[in-house]
Formats: C-alpha cells, structure tokens, sequence
C-alpha cells in the first residue's frame, strides 16, 4: 500500500467545540489554513472564531447540522478547503461521509471508508474478531449492556439488570443513538462487572507500518462516558501490555488500517476483553501525546499527505493524566447545566483544551464538556496531584460543574492506589458529591458587597444596628450578619483585616484566610464556592403544589410514558416522562404513589429549568407528609 506525497493547505474541521479548536491549533502550527462550520446556536462560539474562515450549517439541532455530510462537503468546496479532519462524535465514523469527502476531491483525514465500515459498527466489528452478540437474553444472561452500534461518548448504552426493563432499554438506546449519531441500531452483550476500561492508542500510515502508542486507562466513568483518563494505564503485567499491543495492532492490520485509532478492552482477572475499535480519535489522545511528546493530529495530517512514519515509535517518558471538566450537576444525576460562561482561568503548568472562552453562553443541542485538563510528570502519583491542585485552584464563574467531583476523585484513596475500576462512581458517587462548605464563604461574600456602600457622618455616635444578607448554596440558605463601625466592617467571631468588591481577608482564630469574590448578576463567586443572592424578602408567590414535577435542565419532552394522562394512577418511582438535553434522555418519574392531577408536558415541547410538567398528587392511604424528590433518579452505569 503506497501514496504518493501531496501537501495540504487548507482543512475543514467537520465538528464542533473543543476539538475543532483543538484541530485549528495544530493546522495554525503546521501553516494550514482552517475552516470551522458552525449551528446557528454556534454562531458566536470559540471554534468558529479561532478558524481562518466559517460557514454556516442553518439550524440548531445536530441531525440539521453538524450531521448533515452533504451540507459540510458543499462547505469545503466554497471555502476552498482541500481536505477535511471529522475530529471526533458525529460523522467521524461514518463511511458513507469519508467517501463523500473523497468523492469531491477532497482529502480525507482519517482511515479509508472500508475500514470506517468495518469497525464503526461494534457489531461487525465484533464478528471480526470472532465475537458474536448475544440474541435472545434469558435471565442467566443478566446483567446485559444494551449499546449503540455506531458512535460513541456513551450515548445509546444502558445496563439492564432486569428483564423486564429490556424493552423499555431498548427503545430509550435507540432513539439517543440516532439523535446523536443518526444511526438507530443497537445491540446486547454481556456485562463485565468489575472490570477495568483499558485502550491502546494505534497509529498507521499507508506504507504498511503500524504504531502501538501505548495503553490508556479510562476506568472512571459516568453513564459509560469517560471523565477522568490516564496514559500509561497503570497496574499492568507486561504480559498483558504485550498481549493488548498486539490486538489491537492484529485489529487495525484486518481492515488494512490507515490514520490514528483507538482498539477499547475491557480488563478483568487478568484477562482482555475485546470492546471496540474506534476509527477516530479519541477526546483523551492528548494523555497519549503527553508521554510519547507526539502530536496526534499533525501525525495525521502528515499520514493523510502520505508521509511514512518512522519504523518505530518514539518512546514513553512519564505518566499524564486528563480530567474533563462538564457543565453538570454530578450529585443530581448528573444533569446538564446551562448558562453563561462568565470565567474560565486554569494556572499555568497543565495543558487546557477548550471549545469556551469567558462570555461564552452554554447551550442545550451539545455535549456539556466544557473543557479538558492534561497534567503530565515524571510519575504517576506526580501527576494526580499536580491536576488535582490546578483544578482546585482554577477559577471557574458560570453553571454548575463537575469540577469538586474531579479533584476528590482523583484524591480518593482507591483512584490513588490505582485499584478503580469502572463501578467506581456506583461505589462512591454519595461521598465525593457530600458539600464541604466553607462556613466563612457567605460572610466573605457580604462583606464584599458592603465595601463603600455605607461609612458614618461625622453627626453619628451610636453603634450601627447589624446588616443581614441571604444566600443560598447548594439548596440550602445561609443567612449573615455583619455591621459598620468606625474602624470599618465588623462581624462576630472574625477579625476582618481587609474587605474590598474583590477581596476579602479574614482573621479566624489567628488563622487568616483570603477569598477572592467575583458577583454576575444574582450570583457571588467566592474561591470556588457559588452562592445565589436571595432576596431580603421572599416572595410569598414562588411557591410549587407538593408532588410537582419541575424540569430540571432545559431540554425537549421527548416521551410520555403510555397512557399518562391527567387523573392517571401512578407509583412511586414509576417513569412519567423523558427530557433531552445535550444529546442524552433523561428520565423522571413519579415521586410518590398517587394521581396525576396536572400534565403540562407533551411530546415535542421545549421546556426550561423550572418549568412544571406535571403534579402527582399523592395516595392519602399512603400517607401525607413525604417530600417529594426533585432530583432526576440514578441510572445504571458502569
């Protein structure tokens, strides 16, 4: 297999968010002019105003947009584009799109269309390597991983520990597999419990060599969606290394393998479980890049023009680890959050990927990854802490995140002694997600907002009467007191020692501590702990029939559960209804056993954080009193 060397001049970037940023960056390095394409939603978001040119997709959703294969190539041809990178998610693997490309004369940065075909679907993938998925589950086959045959990210996968819930599994899979990849099909394997989530990185070029860049743990995983990664995965015998390095070189040498991949396994009892073949790259490649000092997308670039790669790779040096950084709520099930960027400021040290910048508004058509952090050093325990410390002094003004999440996952003892696997957040979630508030943290926040709005006339000689602020965090309210004297603001118990809109320093005990508070709009950002100012006086109005059901994110119903309507007997835990928000369905159910009295939700409807959909007013035979639970319900992961 030989090509003959052409140059690239200009690329189109077929995506969206951090990794169209993450393409540019390299292409700008390499003197490759770029073109982004962008959603109306996208108009104003970082990738397209890093990139040389922009074209529009009209519309919002994906399946308008950033999945329409046509539309892109027509992008490519009027921008001038002789090529296009897919980077990863959407058309990244999909065949009929790299022949479209081709067909139009462009090229095509990634592996030939018949390999795509061959591994993009995970079940022919599997009959590959002489694998066949299970076709009629019994209950001796529970529990059973019930998974999206093409795409990736975690969308269309569902665990199923019942056989009843196979069905109703099945259906949820198959419509979030084809909003997010266009593709419907699906399929059941076996489950392994307890078991480690280990990739090797491959690299081919088309004179016949084949690179195993070493192996990747991913282990950490929320809805089979990786959070935090790490490169070499660590633990492993070199024979199995051995064993994993040579699968997935046999993997990408049976369908003549040509760009960057990635061959998943799962590991238990010190055996591989062959998962996948991804024929892209991969959202943690940047691990990979860190110990082998490689750059994968210009690895690329410089395959796709036909250079050779070297007969071997480069060596390791070190231990990297990724974090990615979502709007989202971990300690509600995980539930995507949207809302204005106000600030996002990581130290200097590790390495920050992007799709936003300060200002940027977060959407509900994508995925919430607002960003990735990469720390790379001598060793593995080097590593952890040095992303462990970035991420808890990052500045971070905007939605919900999961940044706590990340820096007490990676300071949990379990994830430390590299004894996780992916069952690790089943175990654990309730711990790492418990609030640990700083008490002094509302305090710092009034005496902020207090600097310069009252001093005493020179006609005042009596105490002044204690000022009152009201907050809220993390559900709960905080009330502080604090008052002015003439040696400036005061509050019982500490010592102020410097109070200004910006800065607050507090003497505790002899200890001092030092806050740095930043207000947008109704919220004060104090370190990183977010407060919402509340009202002196709360409205008496804002209030919400026991057993409502508020949407918890903005989204689109989806689904109705059969039957639903108002006056319906429901039980308790009993789904009702399914949003869609960032290309995942989320379901909520009733919170107590009653009757539907109120349903506003119908199927298609575009609803907000806080809107009602329905109230489930409940059974008096089951008793009054019980407060019903607004959070969305735990789904199964691994």
């Amino acid at each position: 297999m030989f090509t003959s060397i052409s140059s690239i001049h200009s690329v189109l970037v077929a995506n969206r968010g951090e990794i169209a940023c993450r393409v540019v960056r390299t292409c700008r390095e390499l003197g490759i002019r770029t073109v982004a394409v962008h959603s109306d939603a996208d108009e104003h978001a970082r990738h397209a105003r890093v990139a040389d040119t922009a074209v529009r997709l009209p519309g919002a959703a994906p399946a308008d947009t950033y999945l329409r294969g046509d539309l892109i190539v027509k992008a490519a041809l009027a921008a001038g584009a002789d090529a296009v990178h897919p980077g990863y998610g959407f058309l990244s693997e999909n065949a009929g799109f790299a022949r479209a490309v081709q067909d139009a004369g462009l090229v095509w940065i990634g592996p030939p269309p018949e390999a795509v075909e061959a591994m993009a679907s995970k079940t022919r993938a599997k009959e590959l390597m002489g694998i066949e998925p299970l076709r009629d589950v019994t209950e001796a086959d529970l529990p059973v991983l019930v998974k999206a045959a093409a795409g990736g990210g975690g969308r269309g996968m569902r665990v199923v520990r019942r056989l009843a819930d196979l069905e109703g599994e099945l259906a949820a899979a198959r419509a979030e597999a084809a909003s997010a990849f266009g593709d419907g099909e699906v399929f059941v394997e076996p489950y392994v419990q307890g078991g480690r989530h280990v990739e090797v990185q491959i690299l081919a070029d088309t004179h016949g060599t084949v690179w195993a860049l070493g192996t990747r743990d991913c282990s950490l995983q929320r809805r089979h969606q990786k959070v935090i990664e790490e490169a070499p995965a660590p633990g492993l015998s070199a024979r199995l290394t051995g064993e994993l390095h040579t699968l997935a070189v046999r993997a990408a040498r049976a369908v003549r393998y040509v760009g960057a991949g990635t061959v998943e396994f799962l590991v238990a009892g010190g055996r591989a479980h062959f998962l996948e073949m991804n024929t892209r790259l991969q959202v943690e490649h940047p691990v990979t890049e860190a110990v082998f000092g490689v750059d994968l997308v210009a690895e690329q670039i410089r395959v796709a023009e036909g250079h050779p790669l070297e007969k071997d790779p480069p060596r390791a040096h070190g231990h990297a680890v990724e974090a990615r950084l979502y709007a989202e709520d971990p300690a509600h099930d995980w539930a995507p959050q949207t809302g204005r960027l106000h600030r996002l400021a990581v130290p200097d040290g590790v390495r920050l990927d992007t799709g936003y910048g300060d200002g940027d508004d977060i959407g509900v058509h994508y995925d919430p990854m607002l960003a990735k952090v990469v720390a790379h050093a001598p060793t593995r325990a080097e590593a952890i802490r040095k992303l462990a410390s970035a991420l808890d002094r990052t500045v971070l003004h905007g939605p919900v995140t999961n940044r706590d999440l990340l820096v007490r996952s990676l300071r949990h003892e379990e994830f430390a002694g590299a004894r996780m696997d992916t069952g690790f957040y089943d175990r654990h979630l309730t711990g790492l997600t418990t609030p640990a508030p700083d008490p002094y943290a509302p305090l710092a926040a009034a005496l902020a907002d207090a600097h310069g709005r009252s001093r005493f006339g020179g006609w005042r000689n009596l105490p002044s009467q204690p000022q009152v602020k009201r907050y809220a965090r993390a559900g709960e309210e905080h009330e502080v007191r604090y008052r002015h004297t003439r040696q400036g603001l005061a509050a019982d118990g500490v010592r102020v020692v410097h109070a200004d809109a910006g800065l607050v320093i507090l003497d505790v005990d002899g200890v001092r501590r030092r806050y740095e508070v930043s207000r947008h709009d109704d919220r004060v950002y104090v370190g990183a702990t977010a407060l919402t100012v509340l009202p002196r006086f709360p409205d008496p109005t804002a209030r919400h029939a026991p057993g409502s059901l508020l949407a918890p994110m903005p989204g689109t119903v989806v689904r109705i559960a059969e039957g639903l309507t108002e006056g319906a007997p429901v039980k308790a835990g009993q789904p009702l209804l399914w949003l869609e928000a960032m290309k995942m369905q989320h379901q909520i159910t009733a919170p107590v056993t009653g009757t539907v009295s109120v349903l506003h939700a119908t199927p298609g409807q575009q609803v907000e954080p806080g809107a009602l959909l329905a109230v489930v007013e409940e059974d008096t035979l089951q008793g009054r009193g019980a407060v019903p639970d607004m959070r969305l319900p735990p789904r199964g992961r691994e």
